[in-house]
């Protein structure tokens, strides 16, 4: 089992959502953060004066997956995600020691499904 996390553009989820629905990876959680990489932030000008941020919009997405399902799921985010601008993200592979489905009580690979 393996948990897969890909900070991508926000722009660019719903096209990251369709491609791993087509992969039939069906469940994941996704949250706005903050972060800051290459692209060193943006500047922005208010009321006349450069400010520069050095944080920037992204979608973070968790998925567990079994060892079966993690090419397929990296492969449909970095189809989606990219762009070949910097900015793009990361896709980060963890492994998975342990999953516990509450209401079975069902767990390991059969609790991720």
């Amino acid at each position: 089992m393996k948990l897969i996390i890909a900070i991508i553009q926000p722009h660019k989820l719903d096209e990251v959502m369709d491609e791993l629905e087509k992969a039939e990876i069906h469940l994941k959680t996704v949250s706005n953060v903050l972060g800051c990489g290459r692209q060193k932030g943006v500047t922005e000008v208010y009321r006349g004066v450069k400010e520069a941020g050095n944080l920037i919009k992204k979608v973070k997405l968790e998925i567990a997956v079994n060892d079966k399902f993690v090419e397929s799921t990296i492969k449909a985010i970095s189809k989606a995600a990219k762009t070949g601008q910097t900015g793009d993200g990361k896709i980060f592979v963890l492994d998975l020691e342990e999953c516990y489905r509450i209401r079975t009580g069902e767990k390991g690979s059969e609790a991720i499904g």
